[in-house]
């Protein structure tokens, strides 16, 4: 059994965890309106093209693995989920500056372009939503930022009486992946969307090689619990296709009952061609290979799964042959009911796209209220865990299939969880690690700065989905700057899992998983590893390499390295196979020491120094993170021009909580905090408490940056031979180390 860090839901919060919300002095975070003085001395906007996609369309890598520019040159997604595209074609120029000064490439448009007037016709697309993508994508292309369009989610569709579906079901979650009256009304928005000329730069979007991925659509998925949903109807047409499918397999549906040995469920009609489903509960559930309901559990897996897959080929083929699109598509981004069961035959459906995507969020570990889907109120009730504690939770934790680049199309660390400043800090490290090509912040719904404010303009709260914050997006520039140059060595595969197609029907346990839960030795029943050789993989291998899975494959060919040399559970570390990165998760501190980037984030004051191979840092504050990255693509040793960056935590204006012990709906104890205020503008952050001492013989000042970048004084340099010592600021984010 590995031997993981405490993390149950209700496990009490340690002293540990608490200090970072503890009472502390704090400086107020207003910056002025960003003017994109020349003067700046940090400003990003050079990493991006002049024009986005001014070489051509984003592509693949030879080995299909990662993306690549028009004119053959690596690329890394640095991104955004933007909602500003709602606003005014000024304030939509401004952002985008804004973005790309600070190391953002990439907008993902989440959006959908389904009919929405109450007598709108179904194969109408909204011309408003289509004219507000057409608006984004000509201000960010101007500023070098692609654009990633998500242009169908159903869980928001509200359905017209006059349109005829869904049937019976109470939503159109599930229906686009096999009702043909909604494909082809999808098919006719994707048309319309993608053929007319955009009048704000004169191309089509098919032919915009500023758009570098099309998303078919977002979480939605028959292998979630959402598929239970499917009723009357729109099930029976769904079980009708599964009757035509087993007749096409089995040559009958009386050789299908046969196969299964007779087993027969409540709303079978095999005179009618249709065919029951077990609820997908029964698919989370160890069930006997060999049985009878096994035996029928295996056939309905496999048509759900190629019932998605081939949806998504034929709309693949849709839009290459029938459209013209150019540009790379993802299939879908959504969890399953069964992380462990399901997850590889979900990713396994979207195998016709060329790209994976997948939805994931670090919260820390709970958030309850009325209206804790998208705001935070008085009365909440919140869990405050830093993921450096918590390693098996981090976003970036993904199974990653062989040949196709991965993006996460969704995320953010998100409030009222207090410790966001390690977040951009571990998705730098561990997105070049793993070598993951995009990973999309959510969301940003103003043109600049975000102060605490109301959820949705009214409501008494505040909001809930933003990262314009200052311990979020104001700690992108380093993050996104050592991410896009490479400064930190992406590792080969530690695990290269083979996973055949019998594996996915009859949903057995991989060797490892995106689950925090799952623990191959114990939850693997006796005789299902077979001749897998990789019968137990440590859950923590994430965080020493890229985990990597092909699908109909043999398993007898997986292989993984020797994880003894990096995995060390009595100390609680976690070593990367390059050597470049350390994660004390009994600390909760995680260092990178690349020759080009060099810092920590978490608990700092856990360790009496943090010694990197040039830096030297000292924290007097309880939790912080503190990156130092070369501006000028040199060593650290040898740049003339450095960058250093810090950050805390960020709570509103007033902003208390308390510790509380409560019983939820489970009858569980549980322990948190509850907002007893949560605050107004301005932002208040814990002040800087870092003392660095830094190896370049070269640098002569040490300037103090605004929020925009603009310089506001210097600090005392003091000499050691070829080091350096300084204090950061107590009230600044960014300092620039230069020699001029």
């Amino acid at each position: 059994m590995w031997l993981m860090p405490a993390c149950a839901d209700n496990r009490p919060t340690t002293p540990l965890e608490e200090a970072a919300v503890a009472a502390a002095d704090t400086w107020t975070f207003e910056p002025e309106t960003d003017r994109y003085s020349t003067e700046a001395l940090l400003d990003l906007r050079e990493l991006n093209e002049t024009v986005a996609g001014q070489s051509g369309f984003v592509g693949l890598s030879a080995d299909g693995d990662d993306l690549v520019k028009g004119d053959g040159s690596p690329i890394r997604f640095w991104a955004v989920n933007s909602m500003v595209w709602a606003r005014t074609p000024e304030a939509l120029a401004d952002h985008a500056r804004f973005l790309a000064k600070r190391g953002v490439n990439v907008v993902r448009w989440h959006g959908s372009v389904h009919p929405k007037g109450e007598d709108s016709q179904l194969d109408r697309l909204d011309e408003e939503a289509r004219d507000k993508l057409w608006q984004l994508v000509a201000a960010m292309k101007e500023e070098g930022i692609y654009t990633t369009i998500s242009p169908y989610y159903a869980n928001t569709v509200k359905p017209r009486s006059n349109w005829g579906v869904p049937r019976d079901s109470d939503n159109m979650q599930g229906l686009l992946f096999f009702d043909p009256q909604v494909q082809e009304a999808y098919k006719s928005w994707l048309r319309d969307l993608f053929e007319t000329v955009n009048p704000y730069t004169g191309i089509a979007l098919k032919d915009e090689p500023a758009v570098a991925i099309v998303q078919l659509q977002n979480e939605d998925s028959l292998l979630f619990w959402t598929v239970d949903k499917i009723e009357g109807r729109d099930l029976e047409l769904l079980g009708d296709r599964f009757g035509a499918w087993l007749e096409s397999k089995y040559g009958s549906l009386a050789e299908a009952s046969r196969a299964w040995e007779g087993e027969t469920l409540e709303g079978d009609d095999f005179d009618r061609n249709i065919v029951a489903f077990y609820p997908i509960y029964e698919m989370t559930q160890t069930v006997s290979e060999d049985g009878s309901r096994g035996k029928r559990l295996a056939d309905q897996t496999e048509f759900w799964i190629e019932t998605m897959r081939e949806f998504n080929g034929e709309m693949v083929r849709f839009l290459r042959e029938e459209v013209g699109v150019r540009q790379l598509i993802n299939a879908g981004n959504w969890k399953t009911a069964d992380p462990m069961r399901l997850n590889d035959g979900e990713r396994y459906s979207y195998t016709p796209t060329e790209i994976i995507g997948v939805n994931r969020y670090y919260n820390g570990g709970f958030h309850e209220g009325e209206k804790r889907g998208w705001a935070i109120v008085n009365g909440d009730k919140f869990g405050n865990r830093s993921v450096l504690l918590h390693p098996d939770k981090l976003p970036l934790n993904i199974k990653q299939v062989s040949g196709h680049p991965t993006i996460v199309p969704e995320s953010s660390w998100v409030p009222p969880l207090g410790y966001q400043s390690e977040g951009p800090f571990l998705t730098s490290v561990f997105q070049s690690l793993a070598g993951v090509d995009g990973f999309y912040w959510f969301a940003v719904h103003e043109p600049q700065w975000r102060q605490p404010a109301s959820a949705n303009g009214f409501l008494p709260s505040i909001g809930k989905w933003v990262v314009n914050t200052p311990e979020l997006l104001g700690n992108f520039p380093a993050a996104s700057l050592m991410y896009r140059r490479g400064y930190i060595a992406e590792a080969e595969a530690v695990v290269r899992e083979k996973r055949s197609l019998e594996d996915l029907w009859n949903r057995r346990l991989p060797s490892i998983a995106e689950t925090r839960s799952f623990d191959p030795n114990r939850d693997r029943p006796p005789g299902e590893d077979g001749n897998n050789p990789l019968a137990a993989v440590h859950p923590l291998a994430f965080l020493v390499g890229p985990v990597e899975v092909e699908y109909d494959a043999d398993p007898a060919k997986s292989s993984a390295i020797d994880f003894q040399e990096y995995i060390d559970e009595d100390s609680q570390v976690v070593r990367s196979v390059t050597g470049e990165v350390v994660w004390d998760y009994g600390k909760g501190i995680c260092t990178v020491d690349a020759p080009k980037a060099q810092g920590a984030t978490g608990f700092l004051d856990r360790q009496a120094s943090i010694d990197l191979a040039d830096v030297t840092i000292v924290s007097g504050n309880d939790y912080a993170t503190a990156m130092v990255v070369s501006m000028d693509d040199k060593p650290i040793a040898e740049s003339e021009k450095i960058l250093v960056q810090a950050g805390t935590v960020a709570r509103p204006t007033g902003w208390q909580q308390r510790e509380v012990t409560w019983e939820d709906n489970n009858g569980r104890d549980r322990e948190g905090f509850e907002v007893v205020d949560y605050g107004t503008a301005p932002w208040q952050l814990v002040r800087n408490d870092l003392t660095f001492n830094l190896n370049n013989p070269g640098i002569t000042r040490a300037i103090v940056l605004d929020a925009n970048g603009l310089a506001t004084g210097e600090v005392e340099l003091i000499r050691e031979g070829d080091r350096v010592r300084f204090s950061m600021p107590d009230d600044a984010k960014y300092l620039i180390l230069t020699n001029q």
